[in-house]
């Protein structure tokens, strides 16, 4: 009895460390690409360099970026929809000058650090907008966490998971706060003095109005615009970008998301998808910032797709708004790549000379025109449309679910499930119990891997016994 419970446990324990370790690898890798995308190439030198410019007699936004990366979405989606209106002054802000990352390895050089900003204005930002910042390293947050403390009396829009930066800083003690449907397993634990919403695509509370997932922040970000110029400007902004959701600006109320199996293949598709597709984005005087970061954010966050920046020079690219962008490779260097993707809904004018370098320079990976061909769709229904196609529908399905997309328009189609990502599973399942059955054979019953049958035998005695007596 004790031998058969030993050889389980064998079994269950050589299975689980196995699966799990090689499971915990990928995933960690995974991660890394995407959360932990920091810039490792050289910074080239930056020559004329430009900021938007400041008028005093508008109200100044300032948009946070971290010292570690900075969630790509929930930074570009207030930076370019405060922008859109030109009623504000609209910054990139940080703690220093520094070269900083967004997530899925997106490089981008501040407008000013916060000293500058503050000796710009003489005063405090009319509205502070709070993104998701990974904050690993406490010491790398903390000039963040107390600059925004010793601005506490102005707006705080926060994004998706900002509201956890935010509330980290105290400011959210007390108070009502929307976030991402993830974090809402995690926060009330982590900070248990704020009351978290499940149900809100955004809540205003006093002076913070917090948005749930990423998606959700165009809906705050779109309410504090009806608030600050007026409702005709956040209308016209959203009927410009296709944007389906409108109705949730005036009344934000919803069901509230739960985890579910897509989850499970969310997490198995970082652990165990290995050969990741290889996909370039083409940057370019002129690009949107929310088309930009719809490309890096949807697909790098999957577990499928490395995204790789690439653009004609070394010199930064300047987006629509004024955003100073570095790309990590040149046209010239470009590695391998499965696809080529150009987003931007005048892409194929805009990256004109672009385009023609690249097919001067490359003849295997053709453009595609990821908005440009589909003038008429919100961007985020392309990106996912064309995700499910590339991968499979379970993994759309989360993306979809992530972002916390809620549009009736969007249509999915392709493979039901990532049939690489539970290959891999299997085939490491099946290692692993070999090596348990090698462990077993060996160590547990004492057995010879492979045994003689009886007629292999016999004839191998006499073999023998026909030696000795020649």
């Amino acid at each position: 009895m004790k031998k058969i419970f030993l050889r389980l446990a064998t079994y269950v324990l050589i299975l689980a460390v196995f699966v799990g370790g090689v499971g915990l690898l990928g995933y960690n890798r995974s991660f890394q690409d995407f959360y932990g995308a920091l810039r490792q190439e050289p910074v080239p030198a930056l020559q004329g360099v430009k900021k938007p410019e400041y008028d005093p007699n508008k109200p100044t936004v300032a948009v946070l970026l971290g010292n570690e990366t900075t969630e790509g979405s929930d930074f570009m989606i207030p930076y370019e929809l405060f922008s859109r209106t030109e009623a504000f002054n609209v910054f990139a802000v940080a703690s220093d000058n520094q070269v900083k990352s967004l997530t899925g390895g997106l490089d981008l050089v501040p407008h000013y650090s916060f000293t500058e900003l503050v000796q710009l204005l003489g005063k405090s930002p009319d509205i502070i907008t709070i993104p998701f910042m990974v904050t690993n390293d406490a010491e790398k947050f903390a000039p963040i966490r107390k600059w925004i403390q010793q601005h506490a009396n102005t707006t705080f829009v926060s994004i998706c998971g900002g509201s956890g930066n935010l509330a980290a800083t105290g400011l959210l003690k007390g108070k009502s706060a929307a976030t991402h449907w993830q974090n809402l397993v995690v926060f009330p634990k982590q900070f248990p003095e704020t009351n978290w919403l499940a149900d809100q695509r955004y809540f205003h509370n006093g002076n913070v109005i917090s948005s749930a997932g990423v998606s959700s922040g165009i809906d705050a970000v779109l309410y504090v615009i009806s608030q600050k110029v007026g409702e005709p400007v956040a209308e016209k902004i959203a009927k410009e970008m296709k944007y389906p959701s409108y109705h949730f600006v005036k009344n934000p109320k919803v069901d509230p998301f739960y985890m579910d199996f897509r989850f499970s293949t969310y997490v198995l598709n970082n652990a165990f998808q290995w050969n990741k597709k290889q996909a370039g984005v083409l940057l370019y005087n002129g690009v949107e910032e929310m088309a930009l970061a719809s490309v890096f954010d949807i697909y790098s966050d999957t577990g499928t797709t490395r995204v790789l920046s690439i653009s004609s020079s070394e010199q930064p690219i300047v987006t629509k708004h004024g955003l100073n962008l570095i790309s990590r490779h040149v046209i010239a260097n470009a590695p391998q790549l499965d696809k080529l993707m150009i987003p931007g809904r005048d892409a194929k004018s805009l990256a004109a000379a672009e385009i023609r370098q690249w097919n001067e320079a490359r003849n295997d990976t053709n453009p595609q025109f990821v908005h440009s061909d589909s003038p008429d769709r919100f961007l985020f229904e392309v990106q996912l449309e064309d995700l499910a196609k590339q991968e499979d529908l379970l993994t759309a399905k989360h993306a979809l679910k992530r972002l916390e997309f809620r549009s009736n328009d969007i249509q999915l189609e392709g493979k039901p499930f990532p049939l690489e990502t539970y290959s891999n599973l299997l085939l490491t399942a099946f290692l692993a119990l070999f090596i348990a059955f090698c462990i077993d054979r060996r160590l547990i019953i004492k057995k010879p891997f492979f045994q003689m049958n009886t007629l292999h035998r016999y004839c191998m005695r006499c073999t023998i016994l026909r030696r000795k007596t020649t």
